[in-house]
């Protein structure tokens, strides 16, 4: 007696793509898609609804039923059932995770013992997001960042994280609500210049430094690409860039109506006696100075 036909969605080329690339072969993948859709089943009813020839089929059931995503449930003739996907999944997961592990502390002690100065190019969205996530969650000690507020956003969740572990941070922040982001009295946050305007190229600009070992700089924009690197001398200079604006801010907060009466608003005369003409029509234009 056949088995019992489940309806189940077409069986798709991405499918079967992600499946060989959980290391099932092709003819693997449609026998077991297959048993999904009917099962229990011979191989024979297998080869014929599934188009793998019938020795592939053994072939196949019989590597399948050792990784235990089949299983004969009966003799003469044998037949299969596919095992629950979630259940199959959660053991591949499993044994994916510890091969990783145990291929990683191998590949660790093989590794010459030396401090990374290289520095790192990364790209697209998710990978930079994903690494600045990452360093955040690894600082045991300090963190000190310089951001749009509404970039800074995105990684909320994980600064909150590093401050319950008694992160302390020191952020330098373009935008209006630095509330937003003191997660405690470790956590002192500053608005860029004391009023937190965009302005020049620098307010596109992820840069954060870890436990002063570690920083990633990015550019937040139509294209996202940065640097990640652990070499000293640029670790110092991304410190000192948000170090000497936090400096700034503080200078800003008691003396900013001297300065405005010195350099004008936004230290507009300093800017605009250096800036390109791009950047000093990028200031106008933020600004509304002329």
């Amino acid at each position: 007696m056949s088995g019992k036909i489940a309806t189940l969605g077409t069986v798709t080329p991405e499918v079967l793509r992600d499946l060989r690339a959980l290391g099932f072969t092709d003819y693997e993948a449609r026998v077991y898609i297959q048993l999904l859709r009917q099962s229990p089943a011979t191989a024979y009813e297998v080869s014929k609804n599934a188009g793998v020839p019938r020795p592939n089929t053994y072939n196949a059931l019989e590597s399948l039923s050792q990784r235990g995503a089949v299983l004969p449930v009966s003799e003469g003739p044998a037949r299969y059932v596919a095992a629950p996907p979630d259940q199959l999944l959660d053991g591949l997961s499993r044994q994916t995770s510890a091969l990783c592990d145990r291929v990683s502390a191998q590949l660790a002690a093989m590794v010459w013992t030396v401090d990374d100065q290289h520095v790192w190019t990364l790209s697209g969205e998710e990978q930079v997001h994903g690494k600045i996530d990452a360093l955040i969650d690894a600082t045991e000690d300090s963190l000190m960042i310089k951001v749009a507020s509404d970039i800074l956003h995105r990684h909320k969740p994980a600064l909150e994280r590093a401050a319950a572990r008694g992160v302390e941070m020191l952020v330098v922040l373009f935008g209006e609500d630095a509330e937003e982001f003191r997660f405690g009295p470790a956590c002192k946050v500053y608005l860029h210049e004391g009023n937190g305007v965009r302005m020049g190229k620098t307010d596109n600009l992820f840069t954060i430094a870890s436990d002063h070992i570690e920083m990633v700089t990015a550019t937040i924009q139509e294209q996202v690409v940065a640097v990640h690197t652990r070499n000293g001398p640029i670790v110092t200079m991304a410190e000192s860039l948000i170090r000497h604006d936090y400096y700034m801010a503080e200078i800003f907060a008691r003396f900013g109506d001297q300065i405005d009466a010195a350099f004008g608003p936004h230290l507009r005369d300093l800017r605009l006696a250096c800036f390109t003409p791009a950047q000093a029509e990028s200031f106008k234009l933020k600004t509304g100075l002329k």
